[in-house]
């Protein structure tokens, strides 16, 4: 009675965790669990991949416009500085011919002077030149003006601060990108594994096989979830096209 119970215990003690049933069970449904999580990832990294060329191109446009009008208000600020330098030259003009007596001299000059800044001058310049009436003596120039050089550049600087973000959101696609491409090698990993477990003849072996796939496929479907989702991503909207 003693050996036969000796022989049941170490029956059971030899017991395998799994049955060649089971792992084979196993198997079969992580690899579809991780067929499906890899195609998942390769589609939303393709996602990810589509936002960056966007973000990229739109950025660059973006770009481009912002240094054209960034030229375009260099070119104003030019211009201005040239139409109040005459501005000033009529008015010094204008002394002198009062100083000298030169009536139709001074009148000619006094038309030219009532119009020239708004015949000539970018509505910039009209508006720093009509601060400076309001505050007689308080500014030298209408380039003195608070504000009044960075309304040259203003729309430009807003067109290149658009682009920036544009290229960073951009960035961050890439990021997320290279991160679901990674993602895809590990479970590329993973099948590779799940697919040898049947090489292995010990059942122990191929225990710790099937372990070794369940654990990487779990540790980066974690990672996964921890990657951000492609901007404006929903699944609803691909259902009402």
């Amino acid at each position: 009675m003693a050996d036969e119970k000796n022989q049941a215990a170490e029956k059971s003690e030899k017991k395998p965790f799994l049955s060649e049933n089971a792992i084979e069970v196993l198997v079969a449904i992580f690899l579809g669990v991780t067929a499906l999580l890899t195609a998942w990832a390769s589609w939303i990294g393709s996602l990810h991949g589509g936002n960056q060329a966007t973000n990229y191109t739109k950025s660059n446009n973006l770009a481009a416009e912002g240094n054209s009008v960034y030229n375009s208000g260099f070119q104003d600020n030019i211009t201005d500085e040239l139409v109040w330098s005459t501005y000033n030259e009529y008015c010094y003009e204008l002394d002198i011919a009062n100083a000298k007596g030169e009536t139709e001299t001074a009148e000619i000059l006094e038309e030219k002077i009532d119009n020239y800044i708004a015949e000539n001058g970018s509505e910039n310049l009209q508006n720093a030149f009509d601060e400076m009436d309001k505050n007689p003596g308080k500014y030298q120039s209408p380039f003195d003006v608070p504000g009044m050089v960075d309304n040259y550049y203003a729309d430009a600087n807003d067109l290149l601060d658009e682009s920036q973000k544009l290229l960073e959101e951009g960035q961050k696609d890439n990021a997320n990108g290279d991160a679901y491409n990674l993602v895809n090698v590990i479970y590329s990993v993973v099948l590779f594994l799940l697919g040898i477990v049947g090489v292995f003849k010990r059942l122990p072996n191929r225990t710790a096989v099937l372990f070794i796939g369940v654990v990487g496929l779990v540790l980066t479907t974690v990672y996964m979830l921890t990657i951000p989702m492609p901007t404006g991503f929903s699944l609803s909207s691909f259902f009402n096209h």
